[in-house]
């Protein structure tokens, strides 16, 4: 009997691996096809699903079809980090694109505006796909979309075209479709292995999930720190679509999902209509999937409660986002529990979900553009009742972390003004140039609200994301209620300060640590051979008082003359935005410049392990800081040529969050360098791995959950809710220690997404950081996980003969939009000897 199962077995998989699918596989038969349009395989060259995708052959298809169509124009809105385009197609009727212009203003204009004529107006639909690279059905099924949109005839398309715009992005994720196609077309064979242990269907590290520096982009859409983000979110905001659809791949047993998701994790500044709405669409999902026979769910997984994930900010901006979830193949052919799984059919289910939306668009239409209209209309009705309620951020001595804020503002159109001159609110001072009022009477106030809000209550416990990403806690700048009456004009032309050095010196420079480019300019001073020291300690030159940390360049016996330092600093300054001061002496209020307490600073020389072990998105973020916004080159050294490597090279490693860390040989060799002088800097998991190897110990806190009462089904939902997903907590710190130079407050927000609690050393000059007794900002965390997270500690710093060791709980760098956080890793790797 065994014998005939396994034969059967073979028998299915060698007829889905040698037969070749084409197009009648994936299409409706109720239309009409226009020879006179590209089928995909006519320009790429194979069939769609016989290989996957590259995303040069992706942008060749769209382009054929843009030439060929009427019903398409197509843009190039940017590049990639590795120059790829990022393209979005425009598709709908003829007579629609005539007037495209027109359509475009006057469906924005109804969110302006409380009542508009929706009897002809088109709804906007904007498809996008693939925004993991190694999720490729949505890339795939964009071949097939594209086609069909573009060749079917009929009354029935022809219905659809007229009352529908279609922002059709045919790629989210250019760089990582094209790294994961590489994979797995490198890996397969002329005769398909459905066997879950073949190479192809394990990526070698980091996979093709993530973009060039390794992010996960599909939590980029609020923050907007990416690339790619950017000209999504600008296309977004340009058109206001009504419906978004984000096309996803999850486990391989799996089937397929669509929203609505599990109803108790929706955020509560979704308005409840959004959910009935994504709901009437499933039905269109459902029906179109029982026709075809793919199972699928709905209601049972998932959420909408991180506002930064595309198929959830289109909620708050008075959209609907929809998540589709198709199990994936992670190849060309897998064994399943639902049976064999072919890519092939993973691009069907896709492109059923793209016409199942469509259907749903233009059956809906009127119902969806009334519900955006009164999304607008409430919203201002909400916003009517501040009055001239407002907010201020920003940071006296930080323009720059202050003028990232307010970029991200202008990237979701919200308004905000200068303020007319320096005040004070709560003890903090707001300066001209260093902060700015949004005023929350205005469009966009709802999202003002998800921003800003600081949210500690839930209807939920467990979270398919962080639960709170309060954004001027994240940037750790000051921020306050204030009044519109203390707002200047509107900012139309947003510009980061300008920098330079006041004059020529013939003795010494000085500029604080405080700007967030303070870094880049240091590392290039140092870069070019200058020497330079910092303070240690306090003090008043020409009757300006100097923090922690200020940098000291001297004028003389250095490498060039005084003249071409001066020209070398104002240019540095100017292109870091930062203020340098001239002295003409040494004596000061204070230290004097040539006290002991301003100590030499060396140049960094980094080393990043990367590689199987360490978390890819946490060190693509480090990456990303070093490399993008310091111009600091970071060797990126795989844990594969450790052992080969010469470390005497490096004067600081970086071990990311580690599941395995390194081997005892390997260990042995880091921490020989250690004892030679060099510095590590650790995160996370990492932490139990440098305690278990002796490297540094560290005394956790031990956190018995014990479930009491708990049935089995319930147990699923008593151990998520002990998570740390992503929540923000207070910590107080000592701003005379190295790790906290730059720092003005003595309080410092900080993200935590792990459940590493730190007891405190017992001299306290050794807990140069510490959680408060209340910690919790803002997000979520159980009771008992507070409790324990009370006065610990989220760092420890240790030495190994002359080396240092510098332990971080939790990523101080998280998603590239942790900025408040950034200095502390700047600090262990310029201070490391100062520790």
């Amino acid at each position: 009997m065994q014998r005939i199962v396994l034969l059967l077995l073979l028998v299915t998989t060698s007829h889905f691996s040698q037969s070749k699918t084409d197009l009648s596989y994936y299409l409706p038969q109720d239309v009409t096809y226009d020879s006179n349009i590209p089928t995909p395989k006519s320009i790429v060259g194979h069939e769609v699903g016989e290989w996957h995708i590259t995303h040069d052959k992706l942008v060749q298809y769209m382009y054929a079809l843009a030439k060929a169509s009427d019903r398409i124009t197509i843009e190039d809105r940017g590049k990639t980090f590795e120059d790829r385009p990022l393209l979005l197609l425009k598709i709908t009727s003829l007579e629609n694109h005539k007037n495209l212009d027109a359509i475009q203003a006057a469906h924005v204009q109804a969110t302006e505006t409380n009542t508009s004529d929706i009897s002809e107006r088109p709804i906007v639909v904007y498809q996008g796909f693939s925004i993991h690279g190694n999720e490729p059905s949505g890339s795939n099924a964009a071949l097939v979309a594209a086609y069909y949109l573009a060749a079917a005839q009929g009354p029935k398309i022809d219905d659809l075209l007229k009352n529908a715009v279609i922002l059709f992005d045919p790629s989210f994720n250019p760089d990582g479709l094209q790294r994961f196609a590489y994979w797995a077309n490198t890996n397969r064979g002329m005769n398909l292995n459905a066997d879950p242990n073949d190479r192809e269907y394990s990526e070698v590290w980091p996979g093709g999930r993530t973009n060039h520096y390794w992010f996960d982009m599909n939590r980029d859409w609020l923050p907007v720190q990416l690339p790619e983000s950017r000209a999504r979110i600008e296309t977004f905001h340009n058109w206001m679509p009504n419906i978004l659809t984000d096309h996803h791949e999850m486990g391989t047993n799996a089937s397929f999902f669509f929203q609505p998701g599990i109803p108790s994790r929706t955020h509560p500044l979704t308005p409840k209509m959004n959910q009935e709405l994504t709901k009437g669409i499933a039905e269109y999902h459902a029906k179109a999937f029982d026709k075809i026979g793919s199972l699928y769910y709905s209601e049972e997984s998932f959420d909408d409660f991180y506002y930064g994930k595309g198929s959830t900010f289109p909620d708050i901006n008075g959209s609907i986002g929809i998540l589709f979830e198709q199990a994936s193949s992670r190849g060309h052919i897998q064994e399943s529990d639902n049976g064999i799984l072919t890519f092939p059919f993973t691009i069907r289910n896709q492109f059923t979900a793209v016409l199942s939306t469509l259907e749903a668009a233009n059956g809906m239409r009127n119902t969806i553009l009334e519900y955006q209209q009164d999304f607008f209309k409430n919203a201002r009705n909400e916003a009517a009742k501040n009055g001239n309620k407002a907010i201020v951020f920003g940071d006296e001595k930080d323009a720059a972390k202050t003028y990232h804020l307010a970029e991200i503002l202008n990237r979701h159109r919200i308004k905000f003004h200068d303020i007319k001159t320096d005040f004070s609110v709560n003890g903090k001072d707001y300066k001209k140039g260093y902060s700015y009022i949004v005023p929350k009477n205005q469009k966009n106030t709802r999202l003002i609200n998800a921003m800003f809000e600081k949210r500690t209550t839930f209807q939920d416990s467990l979270f398919y994301d962080i639960s709170a990403w309060t954004f001027p806690l994240a940037f750790n700048l000051d921020y306050a209620e204030t009044t519109t009456a203390n707002a200047g004009d509107e900012v139309k032309d947003l510009k980061p300060q300008n920098g330079g050095v006041a004059s020529k010196s013939e003795y010494a420079y000085l500029f604080e640590w405080h700007e967030y480019y303070a870094p880049k300019l240091l590392n290039k001073i140092l870069k070019k051979g200058l020497r330079a020291k910092v303070s240690m300690k306090t003090f008043k030159a020409n009757g300006k008082s100097y923090d922690y940390g200020t940098i000291l360049i001297p004028a003389k016996n250095q490498k060039i003359s005084t003249s071409e330092i001066y020209t070398f600093l104002n240019d540095l300054a100017q292109d870091s935005h930062i203020k340098i001061d001239a002295v003409s002496t040494g004596l000061n209020d204070g230290i004097d410049l040539g006290s002991r307490n301003f100590r030499a600073v060396e140049l960094p020389k980094i080393a990043l392990l990367v590689g199987d072990g360490m978390t890819s998105y946490d060190a693509g973020e480090i990456w990303h800081l070093l490399d993008t916004r310091y111009d600091i080159i970071a060797t990126k050294l795989d844990t594969k040529r450790f052992s080969r490597a010469d470390l005497s090279r490096y004067n600081t490693i970086i071990m990311v969050n580690s599941s395995s860390g390194l081997n005892e040989n390997n260990t042995k060799k880091l921490k020989s360098w250690i004892q030679n002088g060099g510095t590590l800097v650790a995160y996370r998991n990492a932490l139990r791995w440098l305690n278990s190897k002796e490297l540094m110990k560290i005394d956790f806190k031990k956190n018995d959950l014990t479930a009491k009462n708990i049935t089995y089904e319930q147990r699923g939902d008593y151990r998520g809710a002990q998570v740390i997903g992503g929540a923000i907590f207070e910590t107080k710190i000592d701003r005379s220690h190295p790790i906290n130079f730059g720092y003005k407050n003595d309080k410092l927000p900080m993200f935590r997404n792990t459940t590493l609690f730190i007891k405190p050393d017992k001299n306290s000059y050794n807990n140069p950081i510490q959680y408060t007794k209340n910690p919790l900002l803002s997000g979520y965390i159980s009771e008992e996980n507070l409790d324990s997270l009370s006065l610990s500690i989220p760092l420890k710093i240790g030495g190994i003969g002359r080396g240092n060791i510098v332990a971080f709980t939790d990523n101080t760098n998280f998603r590239a939009f942790w900025y408040g956080t950034n200095r502390l890793l700047m600090n262990a790797i310029f201070f490391r000897d100062e520790m």
